[in-house]
């Protein structure tokens, strides 16, 4: 009795037959999108169409972790910005968004490694951006339980923290999102598969669904891991992406143990862990090494992982994993998205986000509804564009060169 009475989140419409601007995807990146075109650009006639459920994809398949420690030129301005929108979101969205900044600690094991985050952090502070280098007792401090022994096989010599940083509850930014775009007047339509899309005298003018077909002036599409199959049907690629599986980690609830984000890298495995509000510890590393749409993963890389928290977290060997999921990424042969219009009239992409999918939210919303609003990039989304391969002008941010499963 006392759930009675709730009234829905956001309108459940019947698809009309044309809107002013159609968004293929309900993720994140989608619902963001949709919001920014009505409340920044006055863009009401808005169909979001989503072949399940909001929240259904990459948005529930994540570590919900919110940084912008980046330091290439294309990155910096742009995940700078899109972390300043997560420090409102709450409040701009009238829905709380459980944005926690508990800070991101990025470890190191070698000078190498120590050479290389100072040459990050310092490209950061001259952009504008904290960071704060620590030393070993500073970690230490921090983070207590970490593996501090001098025999360890990576022994922590400290680390490098962004402090604005932190986790977000991600059905809780979807919701809000889906709540405030919907109340502007936006259609969010579940259940609406976009199967094709109607072409006239060489333009896209709308999208064939399960649910009949829908018209729209201008089209704009955010689907990560599906990004290349519907691109071939739209007329649009080869593009320059793949799809991988990323794997994800939850175990059972325990006491408050971590309260901040810890990471490592640079050859030395990779893991990524944080503590939920439920008390789960959620962690991950790297990619399953193959192309694949499957939303499971495989055993070899649940070992990897298990074995790089081992290495610097013992303690987690005696906790229990309590399930494991995988999101489809879209992996850009620089590791890099893109925000962009594309060779196709009226027709826009959003895609390449490898791991900075969950991050990017608000500023990818943001600069792609303007891009659609004006037919035109944003200066922050400038760079952030298919061309750049052509050009030679690549965004390299993680150094390994056009090989997706190496980012």
């Amino acid at each position: 009795m006392g759930q009675a009475g709730w009234a829905p989140a956001w309108r459940q419409p019947e698809p009309k037959l044309k809107y002013d601007v159609i968004i293929i995807g309900g993720g994140g990146h989608g619902l963001a999108t949709a919001y920014y075109l009505a409340k920044l650009h006055g863009i009401t006639n808005v169909a979001l169409l989503e072949k399940g459920w909001i929240g259904g994809g990459n948005s529930g398949r994540n570590t919900t972790i919110v940084r912008s420690n980046y330091f290439v030129e294309g990155n910096t301005a742009f995940y700078e910005h899109s972390l300043k929108l997560w420090e409102g979101l709450s409040h701009d969205l009238n829905y709380n968004v459980m944005f926690s900044q508990r800070g991101h600690l990025n470890l190191f094991f070698t000078p190498g490694q120590r050479d290389a985050m100072m040459r990050r952090y310092n490209i950061m502070r001259l952009n504008g951006i904290d960071g704060e280098f620590l030393d070993r007792e500073q970690v230490q401090k921090m983070v207590p339980h970490l593996n501090y022994s001098e025999q360890s096989r990576l022994p922590i010599l400290g680390g490098f923290l962004q402090a604005r940083a932190g986790t977000a509850r991600h059905d809780a930014v979807n919701w809000g999102y889906a709540r405030a775009a919907s109340t502007l007047g936006v259609d969010i339509i579940q259940n609406c598969e976009v199967t094709g899309f109607i072409k006239k005298a060489g333009r896209i003018v709308g999208v064939e669904t399960s649910r009949g077909e829908v018209e729209a002036e201008k089209i704009g599409m955010a689907v990560a891991g599906s990004t290349s199959v519907l691109a071939a049907q739209a007329g649009l690629g080869p593009l320059p992406i793949e799809s991988h599986k990323l794997q994800a980690f939850v175990s059972e609830p325990i006491k408050p143990f971590l309260d901040t984000v810890v990471v490592y890298g640079a050859g030395h495995g990779h893991f990524y862990i944080s503590q939920s509000d439920k008390g789960g510890m959620v962690f991950g590393g790297d990619l399953d090494g193959y192309n694949s749409y499957a939303q499971r993963g495989n055993l070899p890389i649940y070992t990897d992982v298990a074995s790089c928290a081992m290495n610097v977290m013992p303690a987690l060997g005696r906790i229990k994993l309590l399930r494991q999921w995988a999101g489809i990424m879209d992996m850009s042969m620089d590791g890099s998205p893109f925000i962009t219009k594309t060779n196709l009239s009226g027709f826009y992409l959003n895609a390449g986000w490898c791991y900075g999918g969950f991050k990017a939210i608000p500023g990818s919303g943001w600069c792609f509804a303007h891009t659609i609003a004006h037919d035109q990039p944003h200066e922050i989304n400038s760079l952030l564009t298919l061309d750049r391969y052509a050009q030679g002008r690549q965004i390299d941010e993680s150094g390994h060169g056009p090989f997706p499963k190496s980012h």
